[in-house]
């Protein structure tokens, strides 16, 4: 377990507080209508599944119940940087 602090009700949480949401900073198609279902299939399901940092979207659901993003090391589970969903993710050494 892990605690996130919510950038939004600004204090640290259980982790249990949170739902993860998914890979953040993945850009829409500008027309989906016009990808196959096998590229439809690639934008829905393929997503990267690194060793160390990675983005992620979370939602505080027991709480404010916004959407956030975290860097987040996979391999430590330590949370680098939490910030607001359409603001990229300061650098590593910034974020600690």
């Amino acid at each position: 377990m892990f605690r996130i602090r919510c950038p939004y009700c600004r204090e640290l949480r259980s982790e249990e507080e949170f739902s993860y949401a998914g890979e953040a900073h993945i850009p829409r198609p500008e027309d989906p209508s016009s990808l196959s279902d096998a590229e439809w299939g690639e934008y829905l399901h393929t997503r990267t599944n690194p060793r160390g940092p990675h983005r992620e979207m979370w939602v505080h659901t027991a709480g404010c119940r916004r959407y956030f993003n975290v860097l987040r090391d996979t391999l430590s589970y330590e949370i680098l940087a939490v910030y607001l969903v359409g603001e990229m993710p300061p650098e590593r050494e910034e974020a600690r």
